[in-house]
């Protein structure tokens, strides 16, 4: 691991579309880092990008803003098409690097961004961001205790609503919602999108997945299934049926089509002595728990959760003490690993070991 970086940590951001936003304000609020230089493909966007976030330099280009800069690490939003290629070229300069999920379109290309960030010696993490909720480190921290016993069954699932609705605004009309359902357009659809987000949540406190039984559809949509440019070719509703290395079942699924939940995760434990909950339409810092004296009883009690860093805190935390971050690409190829075999299964039409 590279050394330490004891004075402010300089941040470049690579790709200027919504979500960088989130990443702007987020690392603005910390005084260990400041945002030195933004990137895209979009000389208008990035440029707007910079005066909103009080950027000095803009570029249109990864090459041109590592020829460019002086920084010392990157944050990746650009669309998953082009994680893993920005990615290699930060790590190649020696750069720090989060990247937004999925790492790369594919464990091959994850596998890559893997071994560079070896090689370069530097903090490497994806942005699982749903690991910022203090219920589900306190439920994973409750589950390694035995809290629940051993794990026997998971139900996992991640819903939106904004095919079905306008709750998000008209996403025929909108350029940032459309690539996602456009295979053509570098989107693996919600599995890729959200579903890597659910794999995650569901690994995390129960550990790694033998075998996948995959379902996808992509569902008509407009005329044609095409919108401009756009191919809505990508799925937008996923089913896992799934085993987990200790043996235990599981079900992970996810849809765009799910009606009166904008965005909720729910994740439910089942172990040889309890049950433990989680559902972020009612909290995302506590979870529920029926176990002890109140397993007979079927009777849940609420846990209340210590807050926790965010996946930005942690990231400059790793970078200025010079420990890894978690979760780190490892983990982001982990999980890319269960997308492929999700979409060999569905090719295959049968159950793939992971």
């Amino acid at each position: 691991m590279k050394a330490p970086i004891k004075k402010i940590v300089r941040l470049a951001v690579v790709g200027t579309g919504g979500m960088a936003n989130w990443h702007a304000e987020n690392f603005g609020k910390n005084p260990a880092c400041r945002i030195v230089a933004a990137c895209d493909v979009d000389a208008d966007r990035v440029k707007a990008f910079a005066k909103k976030h009080k950027i000095p330099h803009t570029f249109t280009s990864a090459e041109a803003m590592l020829a460019g800069a002086e920084f010392d690490a990157v944050t990746i939003v650009t669309p998953d098409a082009f994680h893993a290629p920005v990615a290699l070229l930060c790590l190649k300069a020696g750069k720090h690097v989060l990247c937004e999920k999925p790492l790369a379109l594919n464990y091959k290309d994850a596998k890559k961004m893997v071994d560079a960030a070896k090689r370069a010696g530097v903090v490497n993490m994806v942005n699982f961001s749903y690991r910022d909720w203090p219920a589900i480190q306190a439920a994973a921290k409750a589950i390694s205790r035995g809290d629940i016993g051993e794990v026997r069954h998971v139900e996992a699932s991640y819903l939106q609503a904004w095919l079905a609705s306008k709750a998000w605004g008209d996403w025929r009309k909108n350029p940032a919602w459309l690539w996602r359902l456009s295979s053509g357009h570098g989107s693996k659809g919600v599995l890729g999108d959200v579903g890597v987000h659910i794999v995650d949540f569901a690994t995390f406190p129960c550990g790694p997945l033998k075998e996948v039984f995959c379902r996808l559809r992509a569902f008509p949509k407009a005329p044609g299934d095409r919108i401009g440019e756009y191919k809505l070719d990508a799925n937008d509703s996923a089913v896992l049926n799934v085993e987990f290395a200790n043996g235990a079942l599981g079900t992970i699924h996810t849809s765009r089509w799910i009606g009166g939940h904008g965005n909720r995760l729910a994740l439910k434990i089942a172990g040889s002595k309890g049950t433990i909950s989680i559902d972020s339409d009612l909290s995302t810092s506590s979870y529920k728990i029926c176990n002890g004296r109140g397993l007979d009883k079927n009777e849940w009690r609420e846990v209340a959760c210590k807050p926790v860093s965010s996946n930005y805190q942690r990231f400059i935390a790793a970078i200025r003490s010079g420990k890894p971050g978690e979760a780190d690409f490892a983990r982001g190829a982990e999980v890319q690993k269960v997308l492929d075999a999700c979409f060999v299964s569905e090719a295959k039409k049968r159950p793939v070991r992971v």
